[in-house]
């Protein structure tokens, strides 16, 4: 099936597309929301979306048009019905005139995974603008994977938006929010999942077994860890990840050890406890470091540890009784690199 799916942001296409794989549909991308408003969130969302798409290597189609003007006259008579009156009508309609036009098989949206928008009406909308260009609608009640694809954003690091879309929408007092319930399918209801948080360690010596599956040498470590700060990231009691912060001088920090538990790996953990870190010590510091080897220099760099500092020879060579490697290298060279913490 050649299946083209409207696609409101990167966050809500995560179950979507994962469960669209798995039927063996491989979706393109279409993104047309000339709903979202103001335009630096029209922006946020777009660049997110071409992010994530570019990383899972899913095609995309960006349709581009900014809205405000045309939706503001499209709905100031109707607020209250706007989403089923015009944000459903004008977003699927368009996919579909694609579809068509493009030869695809079917259409379908990304809509149609969040318990906040009206699935029923999306879902009769949908049908209706099918038959009026003669092509399917393609039906899947994603909202069963909800809160899988917005842990697995969460996971990614994906920006993730407050609000549905529109200038409205984003004006709702906060109380307001608090209200909505999600409306769910017949007999499904949410798991709650545990909180992430980030937590100081006091008992840093507990942890070393932790510390030494990135630093295999417990005496570098204990040079700098009676002066660091450490910091884990626990789901409740667990702890996932854990790194540990050297002050260096008034606004230099260093990056000394970041590990995250075997089990957890490549899920992104080890990106949030950093954001979240780098966001703290910003208000005090202006810049943080890291050390590194040749092959974890792409890590850093996609986390903002863009700049290139110095390199130290041999240091692995000769801090290190024993040979380290990372796969088939060798490691000899310190390499530092460093993030400025102010910049956004």
């Amino acid at each position: 099936m050649k299946l083209l799916m409207h696609t409101c942001c990167a966050p809500c296409s995560i179950y979507c597309i994962d469960t669209l794989r798995n039927e063996q549909i491989e979706p393109t991308l279409y993104w047309y929301n000339p709903n979202i408003h103001p335009y630096t969130e029209y922006k946020k969302r777009r660049e997110t979306l071409l992010e994530y798409a570019n990383s899972i290597d899913i095609h995309t189609i960006f349709e581009e048009e900014y809205g405000l003007v045309e939706f503001t006259k499209s709905v100031i008579e109707n607020l209250n019905n706007r989403c089923t009156t015009y944000c459903y009508k004008v977003r699927l309609e368009k996919t579909a005139s694609y579809a068509k036009e493009h030869g695809y098989d079917a259409f379908t949206t990304t809509l149609l995974v969040s318990p906040y928008q009206n699935n029923k009406a999306i879902k009769q909308i949908g049908e209706e603008i099918a038959r009026k260009y003669d092509i399917q609608f393609l039906y899947r009640d994603f909202r069963v994977g909800f809160r899988e694809g917005q842990n697995k954003a969460r996971q990614l690091g994906l920006y993730m938006q407050k609000y549905c879309g529109c200038i409205f929408s984003e004006s709702l007092p906060k109380d307001d929010y608090k209200s909505l319930n999600p409306i769910t399918p017949n007999g499904y209801e949410y798991q709650k999942e545990p909180r992430l948080q980030v937590k100081r360690i006091e008992n840093k010596d507990d942890y070393m077994e932790i510390f030494l599956e990135a630093d295999p040498s417990e005496n570098m470590i204990r040079k700098y860890l009676s002066d660091s700060d450490v910091y884990a990231l626990k789901k409740e009691e667990e702890i996932i990840c854990i790194a540990v912060i050297l002050p260096i001088s008034r606004k230099v920090l260093e990056l000394k050890n970041i590990v995250t538990k075997e089990k957890y790996r490549n899920k992104g953990y080890a990106k949030i406890l950093l954001k979240s870190l780098c966001g703290n010590y910003k208000q005090k510091y202006e810049k943080m470091l890291v050390g590194t080897t040749e092959n974890n220099i792409p890590f850093y760099v996609k986390l903002g540890f863009d700049k290139y500092e110095k390199t130290i020879k041999n240091f692995f060579i000769d801090n290190y009784e024993e040979e380290i490697k990372e796969g088939e290298l060798v490691c000899t060279d310190m390499i530092y690199y460093s993030k400025n913490l102010k910049k956004r």
